[in-house]
């Protein structure tokens, strides 16, 4: 079983095991990641085993800072603005990648580009000793639900790893927003813990949304942050033996059968829902409910992000095919 170390006193055991081509689930402010060497081909296996995440979905990889990221990675003047206005932070940029830059092809299943975010905290620490970037997906079984807490992390992935590193509760809650530049615009490739209307003005510029065919970055897939039980949307009412999921102080019709109950922000505060999210799916999944009903959620601001997830939850449990 893991070992759960708290963050102030984990980076010496954390950087050995990376060393010796092993992984580590570490926090950093969207959720907890499984993190390991992007240049370690045996690590970066060891990351997808250790979730069982299909190959073709690629992998962000962390840098510590600017002069790294411009080691694996050519920079378009647009990504280059946004990166010095989101970095470090829950932003990941679709670069090309330079040619030589190290990252084993697993990283980048296969693609031209490569999908680069730069953590805050013990993240960035941990990478700038190591002196190499960290692949570093969510710390979870492939396509379920994120981890935000070590002991989420270890509930799930503690019979397949080492070590979970705890820095507490992950404060934004929500997986990085995914940004491609293309021909002088931006394409949204997945809503997350940075709004789409900030970094609107950031650049001055409408973001485009969806991706092209097949996946281009983590986190596309049509099925994923999926509970065990079924996940129904926009519920207006509550079925004899559902869990609910709520937002606001307007409750759905017979909420008082709710086998039971979340409520992600009482005062419908987004940011306060996106902290929450992950962990209150996982406390109704635990309810033993068959099905989640989730009340509406505003799509404005992390609205976005957060209605991606849940209707990724809700879709279909196929991981094996591609979103196109």
């Amino acid at each position: 079983m893991a070992e759960i170390v708290g963050a102030g006193e984990a980076l010496e055991r954390a950087l050995a095991l990376l060393q010796g081509g092993d992984v580590v689930a570490i926090p950093t402010e969207t959720v907890y990641g499984l993190a390991g060497d992007a240049t370690n081909g045996i690590g970066v296996a060891r990351i997808f085993e250790a979730k069982g995440r299909p190959r073709f979905n690629p992998l962000i990889a962390h840098v510590a800072d600017m002069a790294m990221a411009e080691r694996i990675a050519l920079f378009d003047p647009l990504s280059k603005k946004l990166a010095i206005a989101f970095w470090p932070g829950p932003l990941t940029l679709v670069l090309p990648q330079r040619p030589g830059n190290g990252i084993h092809p697993l990283v980048t299943a296969g693609l031209d580009t490569i999908a680069l975010r730069m953590p805050r905290g013990f993240g960035g620490d941990l990478i700038a000793r190591l002196g190499r970037p960290l692949a570093a997906p969510s710390a979870n079984s492939s396509g379920k639900i994120s981890a935000t807490t070590a002991q989420a992390v270890a509930a799930d992935l503690g019979a397949r790893i080492r070590l979970v590193v705890d820095g507490g509760a992950t404060p934004v809650g929500l997986e990085s927003t995914i940004v491609k530049a293309e021909a002088g615009r931006l394409r949204l490739l997945r809503p997350g813990g940075i709004a789409a209307e900030d970094i609107e003005a950031a650049v001055g510029m409408e973001l485009l949304r969806g991706g092209g065919a097949g996946v281009e970055a983590p986190g596309m897939l049509a099925s994923h942050y999926a509970p065990g039980a079924a996940v129904r949307l926009d519920a207006r009412t509550v079925a004899e033996g559902e869990a609910l999921l709520a937002f606001g102080n307007l409750r759905a019709a017979g909420w008082q059968r709710a086998t039971a109950f979340r409520n992600l922000s009482e005062t419908g505060d987004l940011r306060e829902a996106a902290t929450n999210l992950f962990a209150y799916m996982q406390d109704l999944d635990r309810s033993g409910a068959r099905t989640i009903a989730v009340e509406p959620i505003p799509f404005d601001g992390l609205g976005e992000a957060i209605n991606d997830r849940l209707s990724r939850a809700a879709a279909p449990r196929d991981n094996t095919q591609p979103t196109t």
